[in-house]
């Protein structure tokens, strides 16, 4: 049977593993349930700020003075351009 999980080895001081240690009994939690949601709440910051920084970018070009009515056709002409272009195999 394959596994669902995957296991991850990591290091850490030791005081900060017995910070983990109490925070996980604490909460009635393991310690894995700890991680996956602090890595949740990371990927969560990393997102937001990569749309943040997108949106300046955005902003700092002025969207090329495109507006919500014109993405329905920078779509479709995207979608044409890629399928004329041959596919890397």
């Amino acid at each position: 049977m394959e596994r669902t999980t995957h296991q991850f080895t990591i290091s850490m001081p030791p005081e900060m593993a017995e910070q983990v240690a109490v925070l996980a009994q604490a909460e009635s939690r393991t310690v894995s349930e700890l991680f996956r949601e602090a890595f949740r709440a990371y990927r969560a910051v990393r997102v937001r700020a990569l749309l943040d920084a997108s949106q300046q970018a955005g902003r700092r070009v002025r969207h090329r003075n495109y507006t919500p009515a014109d993405v329905p056709r920078l779509i479709r002409e995207t979608r044409r351009e890629s399928e004329r272009k041959p596919r890397a195999k």
